[in-house]
């Protein structure tokens, strides 16, 4: 662990003793930002309000055809967001969701107390969680192996700069199944909101040894050069052990649609910007922030966006657009993030989680601990041991891997 825990506060004050002595113009660099990014934020509101929404969509089948054209990508690499669409047919989702309430209503899930929200989220504005502490049914497991997955997150990875000079970073086609939850939440819930962050930590950001190399250049005489998506030192970067925090590197987190869900549906929200990281990153150094602070950054807990420190950032927060099932939501590890705060549709907004993972050293040791609770049932490594489908019938085992599924789970290692 290369983050010492102890004195936080004396640290930071020695970090920003350093970086103003070697960025004398960081005052000057975040006018500058401020100015861009306010333009950015600007777009992002005109559109809101006309009812349009600035997230890229791209068609799995122009994927498979090679037909993404550059504009599209360099407005994915702007937004840090993309909704892929018709990654799988409606009536697959549709078997699968249905599958998937039968092996919760047969197991008796809903019977049990509910999971609490993970510990990591306690400053976040929430309650009790509708998310289903669930990993292992059959439906999962397909969704994660399904070849159409692979290939979109293999386009995907690959918009990152994956290696240089020789030295691979990851590798952007071959990917280390993360497993996650479900998400069940029923019409007229109020307790799933999540209030903007980031996950990956926060104080680690500006104190980690590995971090503070991602984010080098914000720091330099030319903070325009930082590339958000450039791999180098990513997968390296250590977190504070605390619940739920994610011990894998994950270049997109994502999730595909179960059922129809949109704006007011209780859904996703970002504020779809790549620059939002360089103002959380350099926000901490500017006259107004006391010394030893680091503008909402707490040991152990996602990075909070407020509007103490980021209001800026929050005028840009907007929900997703429309989707369908089968489509799939994706969106940059820095990019902020929240929940709506109330489900006002009709309808169950459901989905699996299922993100970007690929092969690097550190996935392929996540995989070794990943291993023997799928063999058991029990939970994901990264989540609270609930272990609820230890005796659930029905569980996906070994035999239900494909080829594919089994390299991705870490079964086939030398393949």
């Amino acid at each position: 662990m290369s983050i010492d825990t102890t004195n936080i506060p004396e640290q930071i004050i020695a970090l920003k003793r350093r970086i103003h002595e070697q960025c004398p113009n960081i005052t000057e660099h975040f006018r500058e930002l401020e100015t861009i990014l306010a333009e950015e934020i600007d777009s992002i509101e005109s559109a809101s309000k006309r009812g349009e929404s600035v997230i890229p969509e791209i068609a799995f089948s122009d994927i498979i055809a090679n037909q993404v054209d550059d504009t599209t990508i360099k407005s994915v690499k702007r937004r840090g967001a993309v909704v892929v669409r018709n990654v799988f047919t409606k009536e697959q989702v549709s078997l699968w969701y249905e599958e998937l309430e039968r092996y919760l209503e047969t197991n008796g899930y809903f019977e049990q107390d509910d999971p609490e929200l993970d510990h990591y989220f306690s400053d976040l504005k929430t309650d009790r969680t509708q998310i289903c502490a669930v990993y292992w049914s059959k439906p999962q497991v397909e969704a994660r192996q399904s070849p159409n997955l692979a290939q979109t997150r293999s386009f995907l990875n690959r918009l990152w700069n994956y290696q240089e000079n020789g030295t691979q970073y990851f590798d952007p086609d071959r990917e280390c199944t993360y497993v996650d939850r479900v998400r069940m939440r029923q019409p007229g819930d109020t307790s799933l909101g999540l209030s903007p962050h980031i996950d990956g930590g926060s104080i680690e950001r500006w104190l980690g040894d590995n971090y503070q190399q991602v984010y080098r250049s914000l720091f330099s005489s030319n903070w325009k050069s930082y590339n958000p998506f450039n791999g180098a030192f990513r997968p390296e970067v250590e977190g504070i052990d605390s619940p739920a925090v994610c011990r894998a590197f994950r270049t997109w987190q994502g999730w595909t649609a179960l059922t129809k869900q949109g704006p007011g549906d209780g859904t996703l929200q970002l504020i779809p910007t790549t620059l939002s990281i360089d103002y959380v990153m350099l926000r901490p150094f500017q006259e107004d922030v006391p010394e030893d602070m680091l503008c909402g950054a707490v040991e152990g807990r996602a990075q909070a966006i407020t509007d103490e420190w980021h209001s800026l950032l929050l005028r840009g927060l907007v929900s997703i657009p429309k989707v369908n099932p089968g489509d799939t939501v994706w969106w940059h590890p820095d990019v902020v993030h929240a929940v709506e705060h109330e489900h006002q549709g009709s309808n169950v907004s459901s989905v699996l989680y299922i993100g970007s993972a690929p092969k690097c050293d550190r996935n392929v040791r996540y995989l070794e601990r990943q291993t023997q609770p799928f063999l058991e049932g029990r939970s994901a490594p990264d989540f609270a041991p609930e272990d609820y489908e230890i005796a659930y019938k029905n569980r996906a085992s070994l035999e239900d891997l494909t080829e594919l599924g089994r390299r991705q789970m870490g079964f086939n290692k030398a393949s």
